[in-house]
């Protein structure tokens, strides 16, 4: 994820880290909007135009953040 956020304007970069961290810390009380029937347990969070892609393990009670992506460079 640090990758990811280390191509993005400070700002954002930010912004989205933030919500990461939000979204770790919620995510009992979230609706998890998954990516497609063909990735089990992989969701997405908007944050703006972008995105972050993430699953849950609950057993270990993470979220963890698979990528970061502007909404133009995901592919539908």
């Amino acid at each position: 994820m640090l990758n990811d956020l280390a191509k993005i304007e400070k700002a954002m970069a930010q912004r989205l880290l933030d919500k990461t961290k939000w979204l770790a810390s919620n995510v009992e009380n979230l609706r998890h909007e998954p990516i497609s029937p063909d990735l089990p347990g992989l969701s997405k969070y908007a944050v703006g135009e972008w995105r972050i892609f993430y699953s849950i393990d609950r057993e270990e009670r993470l979220v963890d953040v698979h990528l970061v992506a502007h909404c133009a460079d995901v592919k539908k």
